[in-house]
């Protein structure tokens, strides 16, 4: 499983590499060290949303945008959730024939009726 922190980094490395700008440059602007945004880019370092927005601003793009774009790939690789023990099982439909047996008229209600139901209330 690809781990969230992989996916940021490889997202901020990409966008870095299509402006032709150095890591130096991205860190001086975004106002953290060199080393640390390397470890950022490489998905050994965990970044705080604040260290993100500001590695963001430095690089001209929105957080939503970078979020919304490693979610993207994160739901492509992502298992489904195992199911809670504690909730309850999805309602199977049931057969044809006790579907049949069970159908009733629907009586029609109209504004009307509804109106004077309550108007009487």
């Amino acid at each position: 499983m690809m781990v969230l922190r992989r996916l940021m980094g490889d997202a901020l490395r990409e966008t870095r590499l299509q402006q032709h700008r150095t890591l130096r440059e991205v860190a001086s602007q975004a106002r953290v060290s060199l080393g640390y945004l390397s470890e950022v880019e490489r998905g050994q370092k965990e970044a705080s949303s604040e260290l993100l927005a500001s590695i963001c601003r430095a690089l001209g793009v929105r957080l939503s945008d970078l979020l919304r774009e490693v979610s993207e790939e994160l739901a492509v690789v992502e298992p489904h959730p195992l199911p809670h023990p504690l909730s309850r099982p999805q309602a199977r439909p049931l057969p044809q024939p006790v579907l049949e047996s069970v159908k009733r008229p629907v009586a029609t209600v109209t504004v009307h009726a509804v109106r004077d139901v309550v108007a009487a209330a």
